[in-house]
């Protein structure tokens, strides 16, 4: 028998960092739909609202919030306020990332610090945030976003594909962590999706193409498709699921070239 209620958020109080745009929004939307009350928390407020009014024109109930992800004490005081005003937090998810693609010789200083500061500390802030809130009230839900590059790369990720490979450890410790009090910490590692972060990428017919061939489905991922993974990992269907890293990346990284040999 199905028990389609185990993927069901009803009464739980989620935050979704990054639900301004791309996959961040369609997570919120998607937790939204499945009963969760949604903060959409972003660096762009306007955009946030927006986020959260869409939702709330569908009847889902949604709050927007802004919030800089590099800032320590924002990241408490967000998720704080949350608990405070709903008596708890039972989801953090977390989707802002930046990539400054240049050779390791290239790179300077100030452009180092940049990508360490959102992808590593930042998510590093909203982990250590969330997981004190939720190993207090015994029980909660965490998914951080590492990607492909955590363990495959090309010219031009060194910095990128460090910080996604730290969140991948980061996501480990806290699952051991903060599993003995009820708190559930996982990954989603996607590949290449049609988001305003990738519209470089796309605009570029021969980049896009690459990039397209590198799935076995010969196309990018829409934010939805990410999305829903990830409520799974949040939901009770991923009960027992933790410190784990979810690929969702249509086979990028399990297809080993394209070669087909003769007779498959």
């Amino acid at each position: 028998m199905r028990d389609e209620g185990v993927f069901r958020l009803d009464g739980k109080v989620a935050a979704v960092v990054g639900a301004g745009s791309g996959i961040g929004e369609a997570v919120a939307e998607a937790c939204a739909r499945q009963g969760a009350r949604v903060a959409c928390l972003d660096a762009d407020l306007a955009r946030a609202r927006a986020a959260a009014d869409l939702i709330a024109t569908r009847g889902d109930a949604a709050e927007a919030g802004e919030l800089d992800l590099r800032d320590g004490k924002a990241v408490e005081a967000a998720l704080g306020g949350l608990r405070a005003r709903h008596g708890r937090l039972d989801i953090a998810v977390c989707t802002p990332s930046i990539n400054v693609r240049k050779p390791i010789l290239a790179y300077s200083d100030d452009e180092l610090d940049r990508v360490l500061s959102l992808n590593l500390k930042g998510n590093f802030y909203l982990l250590r945030a969330a997981g004190r809130i939720m190993t207090a009230q015994g029980a909660g839900a965490i998914v951080l976003f590492s990607s492909i590059r955590s363990r495959v790369v090309e010219p031009g990720q060194s910095v990128y594909a460090s910080t996604k490979a730290g969140i991948v450890q980061l996501v480990r410790t806290a699952a051991a962590e903060f599993g003995p009090r009820g708190v559930r910490v996982n990954a989603v590692a996607p590949g290449i999706v049609d988001t305003p972060l990738t519209a470089p990428i796309k605009a570029d017919e021969k980049w896009h193409a690459a990039y397209a061939a590198k799935s076995v489905f010969g196309r990018w991922a829409r934010p939805e498709e990410i999305a829903a993974p990830t409520v799974f990992l949040v939901s009770d269907a991923a009960s027992y699921v933790t410190g784990t890293v979810l690929f969702v990346d249509g086979g990028w990284t399990a297809a080993d070239g394209r070669f087909s040999p003769p007779g498959m």
